[in-house]
């Protein structure tokens, strides 16, 4: 392999100063609750408030003042992350009572969590694509109590419509206008008119991601996530046009979005390198995705494409496309991605809005060791055992072997206790 462009060098390890700031947020809004809330949302655009819950009446609004063509757009989406949401929940089948051995009954029962909060950015857009992603599983799981947090539009008491009427559409039970790292605080600790939750999910900026790290154990999380990425697997036979809007779509995102291109033939290196600058000309968000692509953007030259997926495997990209002449031939051959998408058809774009799996992906090489969300996130496997007497008897002297063995007095009598 040789890189035809490289990206430059970046240093993604945890900033002491956020990481400072951060437990700053948490730890004030820990003592003084919404007090606390309320100051950083003025501090970060927002208005004062004594109350964050939104009222239903302005969801209600917010869904009917959306156009028509934007809220058909929202319903389709809905749509289709709930049925695949409904496939992936029916996938998973609690398992009955199985006599392993003599007496000895086991099983496990798929128990959704109590409660969650769905955390929507804000930030350069109104993310509300994000809000079906999150609310809709965990609604799908069976989660009784599913809160959204969404940071207010700068200068109102109130998130981004669109944001609102997505809400609506996917079910929320609360909603809360409240946002960045003092709204993971206080849904993981709790204030005087938020409850906390049980867990929390979704994707945010740089303080949100500090803060769910330092809650995580207080509550869970999906992951820590980083920024947006893709990488293209591309031979001669594909667009470089459609290959570099691909790229374009994932830059624009922020920054520090990466896209990546790993092909087997440098003449499409070239041609698609001079289509994303051609491109970028047309894109009124050319400003961010200019930065990106000069910064995180990479070419990449590979002997074959066998070596191309080992690269992919390495990077192990958020999302990834095969775009190659037979793309179910390569889709062995690769291991460690957030989200697949499997010839020139499938854009990443659908899968961030209405094709039905989920765009909450992990980025940053996380792929090598979890997956995206999914409504699996909200949902416990929790095991049981059910021993009769006769099986006690017989299980009683290994027990008391083993514990004795270990040291644990008590564990070894508690077996004994079962002998007679």
């Amino acid at each position: 392999m040789r890189y035809y462009k490289e990206t430059k060098a970046k240093n993604f390890s945890q900033d002491p100063r956020v990481f400072t700031a951060v437990k700053e947020i948490v730890e004030r809004v820990r003592a003084e609750g919404d007090a606390a809330v309320s100051d950083y949302n003025v501090k970060f655009g927002g208005q004062a408030a004594s109350s964050f819950l939104v009222p239903q009446s302005e969801l209600d609004r917010a869904y009917d003042e959306t156009s028509p063509e934007l809220r058909a757009a929202i319903e389709r989406a809905a749509a289709n992350i709930k049925k695949f949401a409904e496939l992936q929940r029916d996938s998973l089948w609690p398992l009955g009572e199985v006599e392993v051995e003599e007496g000895v009954f086991l099983g496990h029962s798929v128990i959704p969590v109590d409660s969650c909060c769905c955390y929507v950015p804000g930030g350069n857009h109104p993310l509300f694509s994000t809000a079906l992603m999150l609310v809709i599983p965990a609604k799908t799981a069976g989660v009784p109590r599913v809160c959204a947090a969404v940071p207010p539009m700068r200068g109102s008491a109130l998130p981004h419509p669109a944001t609102l009427a997505a809400l609506k559409a996917a079910g929320a039970d609360e909603v809360y206008a409240v946002g960045g790292a003092q709204a993971i605080a206080a849904f993981a600790y709790g204030t005087q008119t938020i409850a906390p939750v049980a867990m929390i999910v979704g994707p945010g900026n740089k303080y949100v991601t500090e803060a769910k790290r330092q809650v995580y154990g207080k509550v869970g999380i999906d992951f820590i996530a980083g920024p947006s990425e893709v990488l293209v697997i591309a031979d001669e036979n594909a667009s470089p046009a459609v290959v570099a809007a691909d790229i374009l779509a994932q830059s624009e995102h922020d920054y520090d979005a990466a896209g990546i291109l790993v092909t087997t033939s440098e003449k499409f290196a070239r041609e698609t390198a001079a289509e994303v600058l051609r491109q970028l000309a047309e894109l009124d968000t050319a400003e961010i995705a200019a930065k990106s692509w000069d910064d995180n953007g990479r070419i990449i030259i590979a002997d074959s494409l066998t070596e191309a997926a080992e690269i992919a495997n390495m990077i192990a990209p958020e999302h990834l496309e095969i775009n190659v002449k037979e793309p179910f031939a390569l889709m062995g051959s690769l291991r460690n991605y957030g989200s697949l998408f499997i010839g020139e058809g499938s854009a990443e774009v659908f899968g961030d809005y209405v094709a039905g799996t989920n765009h909450t992906l992990p980025t940053m090489g996380a792929a090598r060791y979890t997956g995206g969300l999914s409504v699996m996130n909200f949902l416990k496997v929790c095991t049981f055992q059910h021993i009769t007497p006769q099986g006690a008897a017989k299980l009683a002297p290994a027990a008391e072997t083993m514990a004795t063995a270990e040291g644990l007095t008590a564990h070894a009598k508690a077996a004994a206790a079962r002998m007679s």
